[in-house]
């Protein structure tokens, strides 16, 4: 238990993130508590002194073994130099108190190259930004370079784009053979729901965006999910060629399908994928260690993944994602290695290496007593082994992010040959551009201006979903009209 006691002091949640960072795992009250493990009381104090410092936020860390840290931080006019300069203050506190530096610094937000992606527009140097994020972030030098990397790569897979003018579509498909184990997207056995009625539904969302949409530019369109190819052959083919009708595609820079796990790929799919004009997909294996799989609920063979790739480069997919998770329950770094060693023999164009993230709906969390005897080896050195392999693989970072729960205090990155970057990832991490979401589970966000948008978000049930689609397109036609929603 952590007690945090912020008097007036407006950072209540950067602080908690701080305080997740050093501390993952435990929980917060925001009153005294006798047997809290740390307790962190701050509080500001105004000083006649000229703007733009108005004074000081005054803060004191208590441990329950009695040890006392007193620091404090300049309290400015501007809020953000404020939260930057106590971020920094209490993070050297907790460096102190536990010994250990986080490899992100102060940075807690999950878009961190974003800061750097506006820095190089700005017309920064990359190692001007570096010498920023090492001064005023504290990262480490690895992740300095990777997110400063990840900036410059994504720079140049945008260039050319006028945001003001195009947008991309999201199209969402909830369903999947089943749910792993680790999983809390929104997602349905394709049993479990008549995707009849699913598919007559969103074939309504798209129709209205494609009339609303249908003086800008489109840029990219993602089907994702859930599993898209949990649909058979021929709803795909109704539904991609229901989208290549009604939308002009004379622009199109990327049409990505999630066909996402082994068990749910048939030939006859892919072809269906290829002539409807797909030219990015993704096939993911997670991990190629079979006894992991079968833990997490993957129920398809290692084999049904390599050969599900080579039928896909057989048929003539040459931008092919995989996407690996590292930290997966009782797995080591040996298994890591065995999985790249697997990965670099097939030659993805695009390799998303994911630090296992548990949300609280995931079933090793909601069934944790199920779990109590899987153990978990170090993420940390897991990732670093991966990366590794993927630099030596000629794949370079183009899109990062982090999420909250996330093992290690790591990130997600993906990593791609020179010029098959994922156009939609690095739009939608970096928020440039409208993307428009259709399906249950799905966001749509309208750009107003820089960093300003518009969030509209789609029930999550598939059920739901056909029944309040006439609100939900309601909603839609305001915003993509140009209504601001509030």
């Amino acid at each position: 238990m952590i007690s945090l006691q912020l008097q007036d002091v407006p950072f209540e949640q950067d602080v908690r993130e701080l305080f997740m960072a050093f501390f993952p795992g435990q929980s917060f009250s925001h009153v005294p508590e006798q047997d809290a493990m740390i307790s962190c009381i701050m509080e500001p104090h105004a000083e006649a002194s000229a703007a733009p410092r108005l004074g000081s936020y005054r803060s004191e860390l208590r441990t329950n073994e009695g040890r006392v840290l007193r620091f404090e931080s300049a309290w400015m006019e501007e809020r953000i130099e404020s939260k930057n300069e106590l971020k920094r203050a209490l993070y050297r506190a907790l460096t102190e108190l536990t010994g250990k530096a986080l490899p992100w610094g102060t940075l807690t937000g999950i878009r961190p190259a974003k800061l750097a992606l506006t820095r190089l527009q700005e017309g920064k140097s990359a190692d001007e930004v570096r010498a920023e994020f090492k001064r005023d972030f504290f990262l480490s030098d690895a992740r300095n370079d990777l997110c400063v990397r990840t900036a410059e790569n994504e720079l140049r897979a945008i260039r050319g784009l006028d945001f003001s003018t195009g947008y991309s579509l999201y199209i969402g498909i909830p369903f999947c053979p089943t749910t792993c184990l680790y999983c809390s997207f929104p997602s349905y056995p394709i049993g479990s729901k008549k995707s009849t009625a699913y598919l007559a539904a969103l074939k309504e969302e798209i129709r209205l965006v494609a009339e609303l949409m249908a003086e800008k530019r489109l840029d990219a369109i993602y089907v994702g999910g859930g599993t898209p190819t949990s649909l058979s052959a021929a709803e795909l083919e109704d539904l991609l060629g229901f989208v290549r009708g009604l939308f002009n595609l004379s622009a199109l820079r990327e049409f990505t399908v999630e066909a996402g796990r082994p068990d749910s790929i048939s030939r006859e799919k892919l072809i269906v994928l290829k002539e409807q004009g797909a030219d990015r997909i993704s096939i993911n294996p997670q991990t190629l260690k079979q006894e992991t799989l079968d833990l997490i609920g993957r129920f398809h063979t290692v084999d049904q993944f390599t050969e599900s790739f080579r039928l896909a480069r057989e048929l003539g997919f040459d931008n092919i994602n995989t996407d690996l998770i590292m930290g997966l329950p009782n797995e080591s770094e040996a298994d890591v290695r065995r999985t790249m060693e697997g990965i670099r023999a097939l030659s993805p164009d695009d390799v998303t290496i994911h630090s296992l993230a548990l949300k609280r709906a995931a079933r090793l969390n909601t069934k944790r007593e199920d779990y109590a005897d899987v153990s978990y080896g170090d993420a940390n050195r897991m990732v670093e082994l991966a990366s590794s392999y993927c630099e030596e693989m000629g794949l370079s970072p183009y899109y990062l992010y982090r999420q909250k729960n996330m093992a290690g205090n790591l990130e997600n990155v993906g990593w791609c040959k020179k010029g098959k970057e994922g156009l939609y990832n690095i739009l939608i991490m970096e928020e440039l551009e409208t993307i428009v979401g259709c399906g249950a589970g799905t966001t749509t966000r309208v750009m107003r201006g820089a960093g300003q948008y518009d969030r509209l978000e789609n029930v999550k049930d598939p059920g739901l979903y056909v029944e309040r689609l006439k609100e939900m397109l309601a909603k839609k036609e305001r915003a993509l009209g140009g209504d601001v929603l509030r």
